[in-house]
C-alpha cells in the first residue's frame, strides 16, 4: 500500500532521513519510534505530500505521492486522517459541530452530516457529549472528536502523530484501544510515539528511527533504542 524506497530528505545539507526503505501493508498498524528529531515526522509529511523527498520515492497504491498536483491534493490527502498532539479543535464550535465542519468543507450535504456525525461519534463513544464545546471536554474526550473528524472521510489510513502527549495515562489508553478498534475495522494505523509503555504493550509492529535512518523494523516489537 504504502513503499518508501531509498528516501533521503535534507534541510540545508543535514539529513532528517536518510536512505529509508520501508513497506507499509494495508491495514496494517505500525508504530514509528525515536527521540526528537530522529525523522518521525519528516516521515509523515512525506507521506503526507507535505514536503517532498530529496531523494527517492514515496508511493501509495503505486502513485508517486510527489507526482500528485495540486488540484488532487485535497482528494489524496482525504484518503489519509490525521491526529496530532494538541487536537486542533475549532474552539467556539461544539463536538458535533467540529466534526459536520470538515465534512461541509468538502461538500457533504446536509443529509450526509446528518447521518454520519452521530453514527461517529457513537463509535468514538461521545454520542452523550455531541452538543458539548471543546472547553467542557477532558483532554481523552478532545482528542476522541479529533479522531472521530479524522474518521468522517473514511480514510485508509490515520496516521496519528503523538496523539497521546497530552494525555494522563487513563485517557492515553483510552485513545490508544480506539485506534486499535478502527485498525480491526480495516483502517491502516500509523502511530508516531515515544511512549515507551504504549509500544511495549500493544506488541504491533515497530519501526524505530535515529538520526534518520531505520536502524530496527519488528513484527510485534518493542520499543529499543
Amino acid at each position: 500500500m504504502i513503499t518508501f524506497e531509498n528516501v533521503s530528505k535534507f534541510y540545508n545539507a543535514h539529513p532528517a532521513l536518510d536512505d529509508v526503505s520501508l513497506t507499509i501493508a494495508q491495514g496494517e498498524f505500525i508504530s514509528i519510534v525515536g527521540q526528537s528529531g530522529a525523522g518521525k515526522s519528516t516521515l509523515l509529511k512525506l507521506l503526507l505530500a507535505e514536503e517532498k523527498a530529496s531523494e527517492g520515492k514515496v508511493t501509495l497504491d503505486g502513485k508517486d505521492v510527489a507526482a500528485i498536483s495540486q488540484r488532487e491534493l485535497p482528494f489524496f490527502r482525504r484518503r489519509i486522517g490525521t491526529i496530532f498532539q494538541d487536537f486542533k479543535l475549532l474552539t467556539q464550535k461544539t463536538a458535533y459541530e467540529n466534526i459536520a465542519f470538515a465534512m461541509e468543507v468538502s461538500g457533504r450535504s446536509k443529509k450526509e452530516i446528518q447521518e454520519d456525525v452521530p453514527q461517529i461519534l457513537q463509535l468514538v463513544g461521545l454520542e452523550q457529549k455531541a452538543h458539548q464545546f471543546p472547553r467542557q471536554l477532558s483532554g481523552g474526550e478532545q482528542q476522541r472528536v479529533a479522531i472521530a473528524r479524522a474518521l468522517v472521510h473514511q480514510p485508509d489510513i490515520i496516521i496519528a502523530d503523538e496523539p497521546t502527549g497530552n494525555l494522563d495515562p487513563l485517557n492515553t489508553w483510552d485513545v490508544i484501544r480506539l485506534l486499535t478498534k478502527i485498525n480491526e475495522l480495516g483502517t491502516t494505523i500509523i502511530l508516531a510515539t515515544h511512549d515507551r509503555e504504549i509500544i511495549n504493550t500493544i506488541n504491533k509492529r515497530v519501526v524505530s528511527l535515529d538520526k534518520g535512518k531505520v536502524i530496527r523494523d519488528e513484527q510485534g516489537g518493542r520499543y529499543i533504542l
